[in-house]
């Protein structure tokens, strides 16, 4: 039902909000403004949705219709909310500090967005970046993602880090110390989303069950499924739904 769904959406999208993906830069020292954008969403009667992040996001290995930010629009677009395709900024292999490369180098479409998630933390996990920059570039990419939210951290979604190390791709790995720091990490992107009344979203316990359900793993053995996203963009929308009334 959901690739119905996707087809929809796809049929009443505008042109303006279609899905992008932007290049990855050399880093460069973060920028803390964010970017000026309207003190309030646009209400044009449609939603639009922004999804900030890495491979997840951009859903590595499985199908564009797939993405977890698709099935969202997707499921919306079911419960009767008219919504755009989402517009994606995300890259595999992308830290936080790619992140904002991205955003900075090559902004979003709009100034603003009825929705705006955002997903960012394992590659700096993966590549033992100084959990500081985490805190710090984290810290500023969700004052751009409440931003580009019209300054209403009600409209901002922090979906937590998944946790990798029960992936078929780590077996080889450290796999006790992985699921340490991811929590660790996820402390940090839960303390600051909550400082800030944005919605927080745990992801983290339902990555682990793929240990159970090679089913929920891309065929990469390192990524998620289309089954395992849905679960995602299922406690996605609800919390969209929930954050319009």
């Amino acid at each position: 039902m959901v690739k119905i769904f996707v087809a929809s959406l796809l049929l009443v999208a505008v042109t303006s909000c279609s899905k992008k993906e932007v290049q990855s830069v050399s880093p460069v020292p973060v920028v803390t403004v964010p970017p000026r954008v309207p003190p309030a969403v646009l209400d044009s009667g449609t939603c639009s949705y922004l999804a900030l992040g890495d491979s997840y996001t951009i859903g590595q290995s499985v199908a564009l219709e797939d993405r977890y930010p698709m099935q969202t629009a997707a499921m919306l677009l079911a419960d009767s909310i008219k919504m755009d395709v989402p517009e994606i900024i995300a890259r595999t292999g992308w830290t936080t500090r790619n992140l904002l490369n991205g955003i900075f180098a090559n902004p979003p479409a709009r100034s603003t967005y009825s929705f705006v998630s955002l997903l960012i933390g394992v590659n700096n996990q993966f590549q033992h970046l100084p959990i500081e920059w985490y805190h710090d570039e984290f810290k500023t990419l969700l004052n751009i993602a409440i931003s580009y939210a019209g300054n209403n951290p009600k409209r901002v979604f922090v979906l937590s880090v998944p946790d990798y190390s029960v992936t078929p791709k780590a077996g080889n790995l450290n796999q006790a110390a992985i699921a340490e720091e991811i929590d660790l990490y996820n402390s940090i992107n839960n303390q600051i989303a909550s400082a800030r009344g944005c919605n927080y979203i745990n992801i983290t316990a339902a990555s682990r069950q793929v240990v159970n359900n090679p089913s929920l793993i891309a065929l990469d053995g390192l990524h998620y499924s289309g089954e395992e996203y849905k679960k995602w963009a299922s406690l996605l929308t609800e919390a969209m739904e929930a954050s319009l009334h």
